[in-house]
């Protein structure tokens, strides 16, 4: 098949420098690759965000990723994109009169209203995957929720525009509803885990000390890392590390940090909270393994991969009971769940596992097995190759009834 994906903020090229990127980038290029690896002929297209980019790019992985002009040849929150996608989508169009996709894979929302405006008239199924939605968002955030103020309405329109949406997780395909999709016009497709570089193995330095509890991804408010850092007030015995946000001569200037060194010191913990700052994802595996418990407690999670990636390395979660986390970790099987937004739970699970270690040693081993039987990335690739077919397959029988003698007729 050709593939087209639109990506509009998220490159896959991030994700394969090992940049900072978040869990979009990351599956965008894993698709891709593994589609690719395939025998499919896969385009990846992504908004120029510098002057130096070349228009074309032929990954080593055996895709191709497309810098679309669109707004300013410059970083732009992606939040301040919308602006920019009826120039996004008219490059689409004109990419696809040339080249016509067998279908279309659109990755955030405003990558799926450019593709469904690039490909109006051309007979093309677009998919749709969120990532992240809107509505989710501003119920969780409220008035710090800084998306367009169009994003629900027109995420909505998307939706039930699409051919198929593409969710991450089971939770997402009951917002989906209430937002007018039926659910047979819906798929589960999860995020996957490199399960060759997550797995388990001995820490390169033996744990010695105090027990060490991980928070690890971006330092947004929405994370939770401050509840984890409340918790540590019932945990005097343990250390907390905290990997992620910017590196530490930006600390000063960064209001999330400030804000959680802050939280730190009222908490009478700053002593036993050590912040790491960025770690690179080759190096990820190993922080995994030198710990006891990983905990990821977020407001919301559309799928979350900090939990599945601790879990492939062997090492037992606390999480909260949101989103994706409710599909990835089985409660008291594969890890524990506690309330969002509950740092009294959360030390109590976190209190459990520190005092057991049997249990963390049976969490590890069932949270392991889970991951590489359900989150390769070959299985769910796989699973991807899948669902296109099937939606062609669906898109293809609709038109040959249409052209059919009387295929139009009520």
């Amino acid at each position: 098949m050709r593939i087209d994906m639109v990506s509009e903020h998220a490159s896959p090229l991030a994700a394969l420098g090992g940049a900072d990127a978040g869990g979009q980038n990351v599956q965008v290029a894993e698709l891709a690759t593994g589609l690719a690896r395939r025998g499919h002929d896969v385009v990846v297209h992504t908004r120029r965000d510098s002057p130096t980019l070349p228009e074309r790019v032929r990954t080593d992985e055996g895709f191709t990723v497309r810098h679309v002009p669109a707004g300013p040849s410059a970083p732009v929150p992606k939040d301040e994109l919308l602006p920019h996608m009826d120039a996004f989508a008219a490059r689409l169009a004109e990419d696809w009169g040339r080249r016509l996709p067998d279908l279309v894979h659109a990755h955030f929302w405003m990558s799926g209203l450019a593709a469904q405006r690039g490909a109006a008239g051309l007979g093309v199924p677009v998919l749709q995957t969120f990532h992240a939605l809107g509505r989710v968002k501003r119920r969780e955030q409220g008035a710090k929720d800084t998306s367009p103020p169009r994003r629900v309405e027109l995420e909505a329109q998307i939706a039930r525009a699409a051919d198929l949406v593409i969710a991450t997780c089971t939770d997402e395909v009951g917002e989906l509803a209430e937002m007018g999709v039926a659910p047979e016009r819906t798929a589960v497709l999860p995020c996957g885990i490199d399960v060759d570089r997550f797995s388990p193995a001995a820490p390169r330095e033996p744990k010695r000390g105090a027990p060490r509890i991980l928070s690890i991804g971006r330092l947004v408010e929405r994370k939770g890392v401050d509840v984890m850092i409340r918790a540590m007030r019932d945990l005097p015995d343990a250390r907390l590390l905290i990997a992620g946000g910017p590196p530490e001569r930006e600390w000063p200037d960064d209001p999330e940090v400030n804000r959680l060194q802050a939280v730190a010191r009222q908490s009478g913990v700053a002593d036993r909270t050590e912040f790491l700052g960025p770690v690179p994802h080759d190096d990820a595996p190993d922080l995994y393994r030198s710990v006891d418990v990983v905990v990821s407690v977020p407001w919301y999670e559309p799928f979350g991969t900090v939990p599945p990636e601790a879990m492939a390395c062997g090492v037992p979660v606390v999480v909260s009971a949101v989103g994706g986390h409710l599909d990835t970790v089985v409660d008291r099987r594969t890890g524990l769940h506690v309330p969002p937004h509950d740092p009294t739970a959360t030390a109590r699970a976190v209190r459990e596992l520190l005092d057991r270690p049997g249990l963390r040693a049976e969490l590890g081993t069932a949270g392991a097995h889970r991951v590489r039987a359900r989150y390769g990335w070959d299985r769910l690739v796989g699973e991807a190759e899948d669902i296109y077919q099937q939606v062609r397959s669906a898109r293809s029988r609709r038109a040959a009834v249409a052209a059919a003698p009387g295929g139009g007729a009520p």
